[in-house]
């Protein structure tokens, strides 16, 4: 497998960690639970979507014939993804101690680029190839 699959698979691993420690946390909280969409993000967007990216640029190249379109790309899109979503958990934490929604907002765009990234390297790695020549015809 290639670094960038690695390490998303390993990050994905990491949050699904923190994840089921934040619903232990959560499940002994009570009704109101202020962290749940920091819980959420860590499941949806740390977890699953790292983990498809991961196999994403492990499985879709191989899948097209072609390789990468961009590892800066990806590499790019892996630290923006991350900065992107810890920088969310900060933000909702922000928000539900009374503040603004500022910190939110910015990560959240970080976290948006990412997708847009991934999206890039994904169209131009998949990118339709000629159709074959066709066979002869049998006589």
């Amino acid at each position: 497998m290639s670094k960038i699959t690695v390490w998303f698979i390993r990050f994905a691993i990491i949050y699904f960690l923190v994840s089921i420690l934040l619903g232990i946390h959560m499940s002994m909280s009570g009704a109101v639970y202020p962290w749940m969409p920091i819980h959420a993000h860590f499941n949806l967007l740390g977890w699953m979507s790292m983990m498809i990216y991961g196999v994403g640029y492990h499985i879709l190249p191989r899948f097209s014939g072609k390789p990468l379109f961009s590892d800066a790309l990806a590499t790019a899109q892996l630290w923006l993804s991350n900065i992107g979503l810890v920088g969310m958990a900060a933000g909702w934490w922000v928000k539900s101690s009374g503040g603004s929604n500022t910190v939110l907002l910015v990560f959240s765009l970080l976290e948006a680029l990412s997708v847009v990234f991934f999206a890039v390297n994904m169209f131009k790695t998949i990118k339709a190839a000629p159709a074959p020549a066709p066979a002869p015809a049998k006589k």
